[in-house]
């Protein structure tokens, strides 16, 4: 018997390339600073809001710039994708139990997808666009 204990090397920076659900699960997990990036951004909109007509204009100008619109496509695109596993994931995190039995997965996961749909819906509707 050893008496060296058995020590897994286990990289700092790279442990995620291991495995297909590591990789998953961290791109999951940088999404969120997409969106934390345009949250800053629109508590920076609502300050030069608060500031006044030619503030709010210069806002709304560089939010037309290339790199702003190519920043509010990927930070669209990562939300969708963290909502999304997140909603995939709830079945697991969040069991629902009636009585006995659990309901089934496919069922919660549909419910958040189907309110996650009436919602965008109602937001569609309060902002002109039906």
């Amino acid at each position: 018997m050893s008496r060296k204990p058995l020590v897994r090397e286990c990289p700092p920076t790279t442990w995620y390339f291991r495995q297909p659900r590591y990789m998953r699960y961290m791109s999951r997990e940088i999404t969120s600073i997409f969106v934390g990036a345009y949250c800053v951004l629109l508590v920076v909109g609502l300050q030069r809001l608060a500031d006044g007509p030619t503030a709010w204009e210069g806002f709304l100008l560089a939010l037309q710039s290339p790199a702003s619109i190519v920043f509010q496509i990927l930070a669209f695109v990562a939300a969708v994708y963290h909502a999304a596993t997140w909603f995939n994931a709830t079945q697991k995190a969040m069991p629902l139990q009636i009585g006995e039995g659990f309901v089934p997965g496919n069922l919660i996961s549909g419910a958040h997808y189907a309110a996650w749909a009436v919602l965008s819906l109602i937001v569609l509707i309060l902002a002109g666009v039906f």
